[in-house]
């Protein structure tokens, strides 16, 4: 049997009761989360729903998503619907101001088009009218401040049933200073969002919590399951493109949903820099008619096995009362 000095001992104790120290620690900490990087993209403003909701509500879904972007220090975009700020045949300073406090806050605003048109059911040119008529409110705030609106976001993310289109949109968005918003997370957050609405009408709190805890559990596993698409694709987590809407359910839980995402290993970027990572320049010839993912774009236009998009959860209907809408037809 091996013996050890006594000054060995004296040696060994301190050295032991480092190494438990640092098992100790090594136990009680969560491993460390994955670097990740994600965008925070609102569609829709200033408010999903439209005259049917008064403009409190408005100010109280401003004040919300802002305020939640805000208090994270969240670079995140807006995309504008320029037609819901006019009551009647002219423009409301109200609905304008909503606007300005997204710009107040640092958050960037972008074209949405003018009234929400279908690429895929309406001319062409209609559609490229209402891309243009699309941002002069918007441009004149963000000019007054020094800032660019330099993103479009396609409606229903349609970007045209045939590549002579898509190429004829492209080119007019080029033209004028606009660079194709993607997204790589989709989700069904609008029916979250309409059945939320409904609980609120029936004054129904509970079913309201249910909604929104449903809700957060959806929005979190979309996020696994296009992390699981990236890898596929990229080998990697490539900067992920949320998409979401300006809704009562986001102004009152988009802080419970960013700090899930943070959980997650997620910081936020701003667009322009998530479309430096060379994924963003993968070739895409899609013309389906749905609206969907980039991720699935490219995945289409490799000619992978559409087989491997299996999986993407969804909504829970028991948690959405009525909730009986198309998966796709998302606003």
């Amino acid at each position: 049997m091996r013996t050890i000095h006594p000054s060995g001992r004296l040696l060994l104790i301190p050295l032991l009761i480092a190494v438990l120290g640092t098992l100790a620690l090594g136990a009680g900490r969560a491993p460390a989360a994955p670097a990740r990087r994600m965008v925070i993209t609102v569609d829709d403003l200033p408010a999903q729903r439209g005259a049917d909701l008064p403009l409190a509500r408005w100010d109280e879904i401003t004040r919300g998503v802002v305020g939640a972007l805000a208090r994270r220090h969240v670079p995140a975009i807006g995309f504008v619907n320029e037609g819901k700020l006019r009551a009647g045949e002219a423009v409301d300073p109200a609905r304008v101001r909503l606007l300005e406090r997204w710009l107040a806050a640092g958050l960037e605003l972008g074209n949405h088009s003018y009234s929400h048109l279908d690429l895929h059911r309406v001319p062409l040119a209609d559609f490229l009218a209402d891309v243009a008529k699309g941002d002069a409110t918007t441009r004149a705030l963000a000019t007054a401040r020094h800032l660019p609106v330099r993103f479009f976001r396609h409606p229903y993310l349609h970007t045209g049933r045939d590549l002579a289109t898509r190429q004829a949109v492209a080119s007019f968005l080029a033209g004028h200073g606009y660079r194709v918003a993607p997204v790589t997370i989709d989700n069904s957050e609008w029916i979250f969002a309409r059945a939320y609405d409904e609980a609120i009408d029936r004054r129904d709190r509970r079913l309201e919590a249910k909604i929104a805890a449903a809700y957060l559990d959806y929005m979190e596993a979309m996020c696994a399951y296009y992390e699981g698409q990236s890898r596929a694709l990229f080998s990697r987590e490539i900067p992920q493109i949320l998409l979401i809407h300006a809704n009562t359910l986001n102004a009152r839980h988009l802080g419970a949903l960013l700090r899930r995402f943070e959980r997650r290993g997620y910081r936020f970027t701003n667009l322009a820099q998530a479309l430096e990572d060379p994924a963003y320049a993968s070739a895409d010839d899609y013309t389906g008619a749905g609206g969907i993912t980039w991720l699935h774009r490219w995945a289409l236009t490799r000619k992978v096995d559409p087989a491997s998009f299996r999986g993407e959860p969804r909504t829970p209907a028991a948690s959405l009362p009525g909730a009986c809408w198309s998966r796709r037809s998302h606003p």
